[in-house]
């Protein structure tokens, strides 16, 4: 099943500000909540499926990918997706938008997941990496291991950044939740508001004892080995995104994503025209004029084609299907050979002589191609 598009899920048009946005999640959240519609499952998928909108056009890398490929660039392994969404996740990572105290006031007791109602720590910053790929691994998608510098999470204290569990107290202003509630009186009676807790800073816990490997972050710099799953068609200045494999977050907080970066690796003959393929073929005046099988490069090798008697210069022949694959999809370009017959710069004598005589023929002279409209047209356009 397809995916609807990202801002008509929100209701949004695509050159909503980044505000708008948020207001329209929140609307939409709000009116699909499960609290709201329990036992609603279509209301629950229309709930994840917002968040997984939100996910994206609310992050200005993602955003930009999805506006310029769609669906089929974003690549979410790790990340949101619309099916396997978690609802912690979506509370730990856009409660806030929300606020707990109109889930709290309006469903009656918050966020799921019942103790801790807030993720802990900050979440770990994205990374982005370039990809330099060959015409064969476009053409046919490809699997990378790479090497990622990046922080990783503490294994001693398991990336809580406490030297051991007895370091870990629930913050006794907030409770473990988080947050603050102040009542205060006004003239139009009592006003709640809700606050981060400023001792625990929102994490709802307190170290007393930082753990002394990664000194209370929870997390080192290091290098860890990514897979990823390059699908076949990307483009030059494509970006991927793979969901929790950026920088670890602080004391236990989500992972960043890792934003992959393709660049395309120059080819010794071939060049890139969108999904086509292009070649430039020379040949020499008798070969073009007698006809010849000459032998052009592929992407994926050697093909042979064959050139007719009395081929001109700027003739184009096609190769259907020898071009690049559109990314997730059944298309496919094609190999254009652009034929340019190659005119000798320096001549002995006696060729001189023999091109001469045959300038001399008829057959030598210049003919437009009546069948060919462009030169009509041409024709047309300088006298208009």
């Amino acid at each position: 099943m397809s995916k609807r598009d990202y801002y008509e899920v929100l209701g949004v048009s695509k050159s909503a500000p980044a505000e708008e946005i948020k207001k329209a999640y929140r609307k939409v959240a709000m009116q699909f909540h499960p609290d709201r519609n329990p036992g609603d499952k279509a209301a629950e998928e229309k709930f994840k499926e917002s968040a997984e909108a939100y996910e994206v056009l609310s992050d200005s890398d993602k955003r930009a990918q999805y506006d310029r490929y769609g669906h089929a660039g974003l690549n979410n392994r790790g990340g949101f997706s619309g099916s396997g969404m978690n609802m912690d996740d979506i509370f730990s990572q856009f409660g806030d938008i929300f606020g707990e105290d109109v889930f709290g006031s309006f469903f009656g007791g918050g966020r799921r997941g019942g103790g801790n109602t807030r993720s802990r720590g900050v979440r770990g910053s994205n990374l982005r990496v370039k990809i330099k790929l060959n015409f064969e691994e476009i053409a046919k998608g490809i699997t990378k291991n790479i090497k990622v510098k990046k922080y990783i999470g503490c294994q001693t204290c398991g990336g809580s950044g406490a030297k051991d569990k007895g370091s870990m107290q629930t913050c006794g202003t907030c409770g473990g939740s988080g947050q603050v509630r102040r009542v205060s009186n006004t003239f139009l009676g009592q006003m709640q508001t809700v606050t981060t807790c400023p001792t625990c800073n929102g994490e709802g816990t307190i170290v007393t004892s930082k753990c002394t490997v990664c000194k209370g972050e929870g997390r080192i710099y290091g290098e860890e080995t990514v897979t990823i799953d390059i699908p076949s068609g990307v483009q030059e200045g494509m970006q991927l995104s793979v969901g929790g494999r950026g920088n670890a977050g602080e004391r236990g907080g989500p992972n960043g994503d890792l934003i992959i970066l393709i660049e395309e690796e120059q080819h010794a003959e071939l060049h890139r025209d969108g999904m086509n393929v292009a070649f430039e073929l020379y040949l020499s005046f008798p070969d073009a004029a007698f006809g010849i099988q000459v032998e052009v490069p592929t992407i994926d090798g050697k093909a042979k084609i064959k050139i007719p008697p009395g081929t001109q210069s700027g003739k184009i022949f096609r190769l259907k299907g020898k071009g690049f694959p559109g990314v997730n999809s059944y298309e496919k370009g094609d190999q254009l050979i652009h034929v340019n017959v190659w005119t000798p710069q320096i001549l002995t004598p006696e060729e001189k002589a023999i091109l001469e005589k045959l300038n001399n023929s008829q057959n030598f002279q210049p003919k437009p191609d009546k069948t060919d409209r462009s030169f009509f047209d041409k024709v047309r356009e300088m006298f208009s």
